[in-house]
């Protein structure tokens, strides 16, 4: 297929994919555009009493240099108490020394909070910006090099301008990049045949966000089957061995400071997991929000329920998924069985936010040569799903300027069915129109929120099929295509 941004590209450096302007481009347009989201409110803008996501992540850089690993999950919870693993504190200290060393009063222990000064926000923005540049921006390239060699420039800045890891990290205020950079570190060795590099990377990913265990079934699904179809039984052997060491390795270091203590090891893995929060949270576009509007689950069933009733329901429909990709370990196979099995988690899991759609993002995003239809619908369906939050937070403007600029430059195509594409833009459309002029009733003031959720949960659901039907019954080479093709002509 040919995309607008090649036509639009070519047009400004030439017809040569390796013109010297046009990696020049890639990366200058995406950090353009980033740089002009960044200068927009973010979660917490100018809100007391507790601000918001920005805040949290601007205290926990204060506590990790203040306070004793033993304090880091259990200080003031009340006060945006740390809940992700180990490396976001680590990344949160380093972060927060690089600051003091510039100004300690930008994350002084308990006085800084809610600290908001113009220099200060311009380094935490810059933060954002340089973590993603090291991890997402490298993972991605490599990513692009490996598969699309012949056009490795154009994909690249297509899925760098991908809308919405850039409203989520760098309008709201977030490091999913560092998360879902190393989830493609990950990708990129297990393609490129390092499995072991490529379960450290995962690791890593995990270790940053727990959110990442989305695509831990399909990633053990696809290295169990390479060490039961290795040539030989020792040799299948000797990886399964290299790679419990290499995970288990691994763990041991991100958690060393606190594995000498029980306690302390029980309250970072109570943070990490909230199981306390419910269901899910706010009005996500999942199967369990959506089915709250008739059937009133968190009221008819206790926390512990709804705990097995989300386990049970996401381990129906991941099972079949992984089975089949263990069957046959293709790159195709497990490109299809990342997003499929993390829309599952998303769509069906306990205590999912809205933000999470950014995990089957991800593998959703690398078939967009393969898939760009599909591509498309999904990510205008994942932006229309977030837009109550990022509505919220005084982010209206750049959520249309950004997506409007990516369906540009990737254009339309037919590849699906070209009436069901018009009924979900019509719909969204819709959505949106009657959102801004029609005013809910007093009774309802949530009802365009859920509104909203039903719609993109709907949707997800119709996606998720697609993928299903892709996996299963006609998949083509996705992930590493060209990598086939090599060892075709080996």
């Amino acid at each position: 297929m040919t995309f607008q941004a090649t036509q639009w590209l070519h047009s400004l450096v030439g017809s040569s994919e390796t013109a010297w302007t046009l990696p020049l481009l890639s990366f200058l347009i995406p950090l353009l555009v980033r740089w002009a989201v960044a200068l927009n409110p973010y979660s917490g803008y100018n809100t007391p009493p507790m601000y918001g996501d920005y805040e949290a992540q601007r205290h926990w850089m204060e506590i990790t240099q203040y306070l004793d690993f033993s304090q880091w999950y259990k200080y003031d919870l009340d006060w945006w108490g740390l809940d992700y693993p180990p490396l976001t504190a680590y990344h949160s200290w380093l972060c927060g020394v690089i600051g003091t060393m510039i100004n300690p009063e930008w994350f002084l222990l308990d006085a800084s909070r809610g600290y908001e000064s113009p220099e200060s926000k311009f380094f935490m923005r810059t933060t954002v910006i340089v973590s993603e540049a090291l991890i997402y921006t490298t993972a991605l390239w490599y990513f692009c090099r490996m598969v699309y060699p012949t056009k490795k420039y154009t994909m690249h800045l297509l899925i760098m301008m991908q809308p919405a890891l850039i409203l989520i990290d760098h309008g709201h205020f977030q490091y999913n990049s560092v998360m879902l950079g190393l989830s493609l570190w990950a990708i990129n060795g297990f393609l490129s045949g390092h499995y072991v590099l490529g379960s450290i990377a995962f690791c890593l990913s995990l270790a940053f966000k727990q959110m990442a265990l989305y695509y831990a079934v399909a990633i053990f699904a696809f290295l169990l089957s390479k060490c039961i179809k290795a040539p030989t039984t020792i040799q299948g052997f000797g990886l399964l061995v290299k790679l419990g060491l290499a995970v288990i390795i691994s763990f041991a270091i991100l958690f060393l400071p606190w594995i000498g203590s029980l306690d302390q090891m029980q309250q970072v893995i109570h943070r990490i997991f909230p199981v306390a929060r419910g269901l899910y949270e706010d009005k996500v576009a999942n199967i369990w929000c959506a089915l709250n509007v008739v059937v009133k689950l968190r009221n008819l069933m206790s926390l512990q329920s709804t705990v097995r009733l989300s386990l049970c329901a996401t381990l129906v429909a991941i099972i079949p998924i992984n089975v089949h990709l263990g069957l046959s370990p293709t790159p195709a196979r497990f490109g299809y069985a990342l997003v499929n099995t993390s829309l599952a988690f998303f769509l069906l899991s306990f205590q999912v936010h809205e933000k999470s759609i950014l995990i089957p993002l991800l593998p959703v995003s690398l078939m967009l040569n393969e898939e760009p239809q599909a591509v498309q619908l999904f990510m205008n369906v994942a932006m229309f799903s977030m837009f109550p939050l990022l509505k919220r937070e005084g982010l209206m403007i750049p959520y249309f300027c950004v997506i409007l600029l990516w369906n540009c430059m990737t254009g339309l195509s037919t590849s699906l069915n070209r009436h069901l594409n018009m009924v979900v833009y019509a719909t969204l459309i819709a959505w949106h129109f009657m959102e801004a002029y029609i005013t809910p009733p007093e009774r309802l003031p949530d009802l365009f929120a859920v509104l909203n959720a039903i719609i993109s949960c709907g949707y997800f659901v119709l996606l998720w099929g697609f993928f299903l039907y892709r996996q299963f019954v006609q998949g083509e080479p996705v992930f590493g295509q060209q990598l086939l093709q090599k060892k075709k002509s080996d």
